[in-house]
């Protein structure tokens, strides 16, 4: 089964007109997880199958807080749903 997790950190204040480093860096974890990720002004969506997406969540959301992040806000549903 292939699962996406939307997921948005806040605060959305950045460098000029540069993401903020919790997005980047939650994105970087995403990415370098083998996971297929869409990074939007508001948020990012990530998408693999299941264990990959599920196993990536913990990494993700500590990578965020981690590098500034005050709050995660995250959905979890199957792809194509």
């Amino acid at each position: 089964m292939r699962l996406e997790v939307e997921f948005t950190t806040e605060p959305f204040v950045g460098e000029a007109d540069e993401a903020p480093a919790h997005a980047i860096r939650a994105l970087s974890v995403a990415t370098e997880a083998g996971l297929t990720a869409e990074f939007g002004p508001l948020g990012t969506l990530v998408t693999g199958e299941s264990d990959d997406v599920v196993r990536s969540i913990g990494p993700i959301v500590e990578a965020a807080l981690q590098a500034g992040a005050s709050r995660i806000t995250l959905q979890v549903h199957r792809a194509g749903d």
